[in-house]
């Protein structure tokens, strides 16, 4: 009989051990923690939006976020977050309008903090289409699946630096220290903040956003997870 070697029989132990603590159950990478477990909105609170109240109409439905209701506000995270890379997948009807949230420095007003578009098309916004920073950058090319499917977001921010990898694909990757003007992007276009993008909250929630635009159609979100950088 062949006789196993002690010692490779050990190095294959702990390359194992190493591979199931750097996944998690879910097939998480490394250091990645659940911002949404599929059934409680445990971490997450309804937030007002300008004048509109925060209401409870988001609701979990087949272990994703669904907002369907009149709701004017948005969805946060009861956590505040600087440096991050975040997850999430999203899907919509044709004439969806929502958005991601970040680092949100005034919680009652919609423009302290930069939204990651969730919309079909631009629908008359300058960089208004899905993958953009809302009226500040657009992405650098269409990168959404067809309608009714689930796209995936990785956002990072760090500090200053941000970026979005969407569906596999990189579109953008941008400095906030660029723009230095208010109400004006790096590229000479005119943008609606009268606060330059420099001088944004560089901590705070992340929030998803409720039903929006004159459509008012529904928007899901899944698989969020977060993990914080140093």
């Amino acid at each position: 009989a062949i006789k196993a070697n002690p010692m490779k029989q050990a190095l294959m132990l702990a390359v194992l051990a190493l591979t199931l603590t750097t996944r998690s159950h879910g097939g998480e990478e490394a250091g990645f923690v659940s911002l949404f477990d599929g059934k409680t909105f445990n971490g997450w609170e309804p937030r007002a939006t300008f004048a509109a109240p925060a209401t409870g109409d988001w609701k979990i439905l087949d272990g994703a976020i669904y907002c369907g209701g009149a709701t004017p506000g948005w969805l946060a995270t009861t956590k505040s977050f600087a440096d991050f890379r975040l997850q999430l997948e999203f899907k919509g009807p044709a004439n969806v309008n929502s958005g991601v949230f970040l680092r949100s420095g005034n919680t009652k007003q919609v423009l302290a903090a930069l939204e990651i578009q969730v919309h079909e098309n631009a629908d008359g916004a300058l960089y208004g289409e899905v993958g953009s920073i809302y009226n500040a950058k657009p992405p650098s090319k269409k990168m959404a699946k067809p309608t009714g499917e689930w796209n995936r977001y990785t956002i990072t921010c760090r500090d200053g630096k941000m970026s979005l990898v969407f569906n596999g694909e990189e579109v953008w990757n941008v400095d906030l220290n660029d723009w230095k003007e208010s109400k004006k992007n790096p590229d000479g276009t005119p943008n609606k903040f009268a606060t330059p993008l420099k001088d944004f909250s560089r901590n705070g929630p992340i929030g998803l956003q409720g039903l929006h635009g004159k459509a008012q159609a529904p928007v899901w979100y899944r698989n969020l997870r977060i993990r914080e950088l140093k």
